[in-house]
């Protein structure tokens, strides 16, 4: 089977069309336009590159996060365009004011050979790779059964109150797995759905960074 993967920005929008809470942001082609949208959007920013098939931005070096100032944004993009190798002709940058939160969350879903669309969701932040603390349902999925889903987490300590900060939504939370699960039900070309990080804001759960996988026909 063959696929590909749209873009970040791409992503987002099949996400938000499902009700998930994005980040506001802007495409732009160079330097200046991503100062402008940056002013635009507010400050802290972040620059990212974005483009179709573009994974593991971070590795290479093709992101830069809380950003001062219009004088970092403009160093910022002028470096990740500079990275951009011959193959990348089609990539942007993404400008983005920067998300606040302590927590975070993975949300995915994968179209499995045996047992169909699935969702999955799991700790995020530096220790999630550590600690592999992930459920999974079967797509479709209701409120009830994401809740469900969201108690098979081990570290329930990280989701109530934390360090000053209230429980977290549970139901906001729900609501992103049960959109992901949706949009992969009734889609048959996804193959599988990226969320990384959902992050925890004091306001709702924000989809930071997202990537689509599609069957290509």
């Amino acid at each position: 089977m063959s696929t590909f993967t749209l873009s970040e920005y791409e992503s987002k929008r099949l996400l938000a069309e499902r009700g998930v809470a994005c980040a506001p942001e802007r495409l732009v082609d160079d330097a200046e336009g991503a100062v402008r949208a940056a002013d635009a959007l507010g400050y802290p920013a972040v620059v990212k590159a974005c483009g179709p098939g573009l994974a593991h931005k971070t590795e290479r070096g093709l992101v830069a996060l809380a950003l001062a100032d219009a004088d970092a944004v403009r160093a910022a993009a002028t470096d990740i365009l500079g990275r951009f190798g011959a193959g990348d002709a089609e990539l942007r940058l993404l400008v983005a004011s920067m998300v606040r939160g302590r927590r975070e969350l993975i949300v995915g879903a994968l179209r499995d050979a045996t047992f169909g669309a699935t969702v999955m969701v799991g700790i995020g932040g530096v220790f999630a790779e550590a600690v592999a603390d992930v459920s999974f349902r079967l797509a479709p999925l209701d409120a009830a059964v994401a809740l469900d889903q969201l108690d098979d987490l081990r570290l329930q300590a990280l989701m109530g109150a934390y360090r000053g900060e209230p429980s977290i939504d549970r139901d906001a939370v729900a609501a992103v797995l049960v959109a992901v699960g949706d949009l992969i039900a009734a889609d048959p070309s996804i193959v599988s759905i990226d969320v990384n990080p959902l992050v925890l804001t004091a306001d709702g759960p924000v989809a930071v960074d997202a990537l689509v996988e599609r069957e290509l026909s």
